[in-house]
């Protein structure tokens, strides 16, 4: 329905502002219609028009040449303003008409009749019009044609209305309609106003209970969310379904509800999801304040949607627009765009390779690839700062093929030096859930011509990948295709011992925070010494990270550790650096 509330003068204008912007659909539909009606009656002209308190708007149109005209000078005012069919056989002998501009010049318009286009709450918001440039009879027969026809056409404009600024299983106002009323309060208003959104269900949470219970079941849930907020908010106007399970408020700054007292109405909230399923809502609130016309209604909303998925971050119950929060996401934003284009075909991007030592012989054993990021402005970047991001996007899939594609190329070059020290790399859940990563990888080496014992894989997020049977089944499969799997960081976050024994590990690397303790605590010297026994043995071989002296070097030995990396034997260096390295350390080892 175009109107709800009958004699709604505010809701009417903003139903004939979004009527007269254009809309290609809407107003093709048009286009064809007034030319049947045009047809039907045998009137040459025809046009669709809106009308609001100054101008009419001709919407589409057929042998009619104009666009727009004042609203005291329209025939089509008298139809609107008297709600029925008005025809003037001959506008010459009509005194309302006999002096007009358009009876005198063109279009010359002779005849006229025009039904106004009434919605179902009663409001008219425009005219079906057919004119001529010679007079016409017009039978009542004729007339309510056009009558009918105008129905038709405010039944299409409703429907098409409906469909574009309504949601189809709450019945609220949708997000489009948000958007239009946000930017309306431009021209209608001066005072601050707030915009407020309520998180009430976890989207991927309503897909797996649509996979369990059926659709219709979460359709009930939402309208039942929707009566609820109708209580719990008495006095507001319009609430608005801006999503699924996420709803919206738009208010006057001097309402007296704000993020934090919706936030306490709602809070501990359940739902009868049904007969015998109850839900806890766990519900988050955005909230941010503008003075329209001062922003776009695009970053009103971005603003608020910015305050709400800080609130979801932190667990928080609402959360008020920051804008030094928002800013850091947009930098963070800024700098995953930046690294997809250096990952393209960009520059910076390059690799270092960090030597690993056997404990007992110190002897080189292999290489760790880890990227890095020259950025052309804002110079050397930490991988802390940019890979955690890029683990949120699909990018990580393509870092780990940058490094691949890198490593596999410098191992090329290091063989046919008759260097041959195996390089390991870091790939995470995501790759190894892909069902022919292992495939892919093994086509690349041998392309490459070399075996795969020389491409060590380091896995990284152990509790995504115990959790995941893809990931599992991925390093069962790199395993059978000979290449040697260490597990990252272990000793810190999550270290569940039974898990190792569902993945196919031949090296454990020791967390460097649990490294760097070993000199000044105790705690963690029998921790460690306790983890190498057990790891030892299960058979796994194990590797410390982050050692740095060597006090630490030789107390690791004692307790049976296997290899060691870190600043103690050297820091990571860029490839052409490694063969220089190699002869440095020739003499050391000798003697």
């Amino acid at each position: 329905m175009l109107i709800t509330v009958n004699n709604n003068h505010k809701a009417r204008n903003l139903t004939q502002d979004v009527l007269k912007k254009a809309d290609l659909t809407r107003d093709a539909f048009l286009q064809s219609f007034v030319e049947l009606t045009g047809r039907a009656l045998n009137i040459p002209g025809s046009f669709i028009s809106v009308l609001d308190d100054e101008h009419q708007y001709i919407k589409a149109s057929c042998c009619f040449e104009l666009n727009t005209t004042p609203r005291q000078d329209s025939f089509c005012r008298y139809a609107v303003d008297s709600d029925c069919v008005v025809v003037v056989p001959d506008t010459t002998l009509d005194p309302r008409f006999s002096s007009h501009r358009l009876t005198l010049g063109a279009p010359f318009i002779r005849f006229y009749a025009g039904a106004p286009l009434k919605t179902l709450s009663g409001d008219v918001l425009g005219t079906l019009c057919v004119t001529d440039s010679q007079p016409h009879d017009f039978s009542s027969e004729q007339a309510e044609t056009l009558q009918k026809l105008a129905r038709m056409a405010t039944h299409y404009l409703e429907t098409w209305h409906s469909a574009g600024f309504t949601d189809a299983i709450t019945s609220l106002p949708n997000c489009q309609a948000l958007l239009r009323d946000i930017e309306q309060l431009a021209s209608n208003t001066s005072n601050a106003h707030r915009l407020i959104l309520i998180d009430c269900l976890d989207v991927p949470r309503a897909w797996e209970m649509t996979r369990s219970l059926g659709a219709a079941v979460v359709d009930n849930l939402l309208q039942d969310l929707t009566l609820m907020l109708h209580q719990l908010l008495p006095g507001v106007e319009n609430i608005y379904a801006n999503a699924t399970g996420r709803f919206a408020l738009l208010l006057d700054d001097a309402h007296p509800l704000t993020a934090t007292t919706i936030a306490e109405r709602i809070r501990g909230q359940r739902a009868q999801l049904t007969s015998d399923i109850l839900v806890d809502l766990q519900m988050f609130v955005g909230e941010t304040h503008f003075l329209p016309g001062t922003i776009s209604t695009q970053e009103v909303y971005r603003r608020a949607v910015s305050a709400l998925h800080n609130a979801v971050a932190l667990g928080v119950p609402w959360q008020g627009y920051d804008g030094q929060i928002d800013q850091q996401h947009s930098n963070d934003f800024r700098l995953l765009n930046e690294l997809a284009l250096a990952l393209r075909g960009g520059s910076g991007l390059y690799l270092v390779y960090q030597p690993k030592v056997d404990l007992r012989n110190s002897a080189i054993i292999g290489l760790e690839a880890l990227i890095r990021w020259r950025h052309p402005q804002k110079g050397d970047i930490p991988p802390a700062m940019f890979l955690p991001l890029a683990e949120q996007t699909s990018l990580i899939g393509e870092i780990t093929n940058w490094v691949i594609e890198q490593a596999l190329q410098q191992l090329k070059t290091w063989h046919d030096q008759s260097i041959f020290l195996p390089v390991s790399i870091n790939i995470c859940a995501s790759d190894l859930s892909q069902p022919d990563f292992a495939d892919r990888l093994e086509e690349r080496i041998l392309q490459a011509g070399l075996p795969t014992s020389m491409l060590g894989i380091e896995c990284l997020e152990t509790e995504k990948i115990n959790d995941s049977k893809a990931a599992l089944h991925g390093m069962d499969m790199l395993k059978l295709r000979g290449f040697c799997l260490s597990l990252d960081d272990f000793g810190s976050g999550y270290s569940n011992i039974s898990y190792l024994r569902q993945m196919p590990l031949d090296i454990i690397k020791l967390d460097r925070q649990l490294i760097s303790g070993l000199l000044n605590d105790s705690g963690s010297r029998i921790i460690a010494r306790s983890i190498i026994s057990m790891l030892k043995a299960l058979d796994y071989q194990v590797l410390a990270e982050g050692v740095e002296d060597e006090e630490t070097a030789q107390l690791l030995l004692h307790y049976g550790c296997d290899q060691a990396q870190g600043y103690y034997f050297s820091r990571p260096f860029i490839a052409d650096a490694l063969q220089p390295w190699l002869e440095a350390q020739r003499p050391q080892r000798a003697g």
